[in-house]
Protein backbone atom coordinates (compact mmCIF):
# COMPACT_ATOMS: atom_id res chain seq x y z
CA UNK A 1 0.00 0.00 0.00
CA UNK A 2 1.28 3.46 -0.96
CA UNK A 3 0.62 6.47 1.27
CA UNK A 4 1.28 9.95 -0.12
CA UNK A 5 2.14 12.64 2.43
CA UNK A 6 1.51 16.30 1.60
CA UNK A 7 2.31 19.42 3.59
CA UNK A 8 0.29 21.70 1.35
CA UNK A 9 3.25 23.44 -0.25
CA UNK A 10 2.02 24.99 -3.52
CA UNK A 11 4.96 23.46 -5.41
CA UNK A 12 3.68 19.93 -4.73
CA UNK A 13 0.77 20.44 -7.10
CA UNK A 14 2.73 22.52 -9.62
CA UNK A 15 5.55 20.00 -10.14
CA UNK A 16 3.69 16.84 -9.10
CA UNK A 17 5.54 15.49 -6.09
CA UNK A 18 4.66 14.45 -2.56
CA UNK A 19 6.52 15.63 0.52
CA UNK A 20 6.91 11.97 1.45
CA UNK A 21 5.78 8.56 0.23
CA UNK A 22 5.37 5.56 2.49
CA UNK A 23 5.33 2.06 1.02
CA UNK A 24 5.20 -0.62 3.71
CA UNK A 25 7.83 0.16 6.32
CA UNK A 26 9.85 2.44 4.01
CA UNK A 27 9.39 6.21 3.83
CA UNK A 28 11.05 8.37 1.18
CA UNK A 29 11.21 12.12 1.76
CA UNK A 30 11.23 14.39 -1.27
CA UNK A 31 13.92 17.02 -1.75
CA UNK A 32 13.30 19.63 0.92
CA UNK A 33 13.84 23.36 0.59
CA UNK A 34 13.67 25.84 3.49
CA UNK A 35 10.25 27.28 2.73
CA UNK A 36 7.26 28.26 4.83
CA UNK A 37 3.64 27.25 4.27
CA UNK A 38 3.23 29.88 1.54
CA UNK A 39 6.34 28.74 -0.34
CA UNK A 40 8.56 31.65 0.72
CA UNK A 41 12.19 30.96 1.61
CA UNK A 42 12.97 30.94 5.34
CA UNK A 43 16.32 32.21 6.64
CA UNK A 44 17.70 33.86 3.51
CA UNK A 45 21.49 33.97 3.95
CA UNK A 46 21.34 31.91 7.17
CA UNK A 47 22.33 28.27 6.57
CA UNK A 48 21.56 27.24 10.16
CA UNK A 49 18.00 28.62 9.92
CA UNK A 50 17.48 27.08 6.48
CA UNK A 51 18.70 23.65 7.60
CA UNK A 52 16.55 23.83 10.74
CA UNK A 53 13.51 24.67 8.60
CA UNK A 54 14.21 21.68 6.35
CA UNK A 55 14.39 19.36 9.36
CA UNK A 56 11.09 20.76 10.71
CA UNK A 57 9.43 20.02 7.36
CA UNK A 58 10.92 16.52 7.30
CA UNK A 59 9.92 15.87 10.92
CA UNK A 60 6.30 16.81 10.22
CA UNK A 61 6.17 14.56 7.14
CA UNK A 62 7.67 11.62 9.04
CA UNK A 63 5.18 12.09 11.87
CA UNK A 64 2.29 12.12 9.37
CA UNK A 65 3.62 8.82 8.05
CA UNK A 66 3.77 7.33 11.57
CA UNK A 67 7.53 7.69 12.04
CA UNK A 68 10.02 10.24 13.37
CA UNK A 69 13.52 11.67 13.18
CA UNK A 70 14.96 8.77 15.20
CA UNK A 71 14.12 6.42 12.30
CA UNK A 72 16.23 8.23 9.69
CA UNK A 73 18.97 6.06 8.24
CA UNK A 74 20.35 8.41 5.58
CA UNK A 75 20.47 12.12 4.87
CA UNK A 76 21.86 14.20 2.07
CA UNK A 77 22.66 17.90 2.29
CA UNK A 78 23.32 20.07 -0.74
CA UNK A 79 25.10 23.36 -0.07
CA UNK A 80 25.77 26.17 -2.50
CA UNK A 81 28.82 27.21 -0.45
CA UNK A 82 30.85 24.40 1.15
CA UNK A 83 32.24 26.98 3.59
CA UNK A 84 28.87 26.90 5.41
CA UNK A 85 29.02 23.18 6.23
CA UNK A 86 29.51 23.78 9.96
CA UNK A 87 26.26 25.74 10.24
CA UNK A 88 24.39 22.99 8.42
CA UNK A 89 25.88 20.27 10.63
CA UNK A 90 25.06 22.22 13.81
CA UNK A 91 21.40 22.36 12.80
Amino acid sequence: MRQLISNGNPMEEIVGFSRAVRVGSFIAIGGTAPVDASGKTVGVGDVFAQTTQCFEIIKAALEQAGSGLDDIVRTRVILTDIGTWKEAIEA
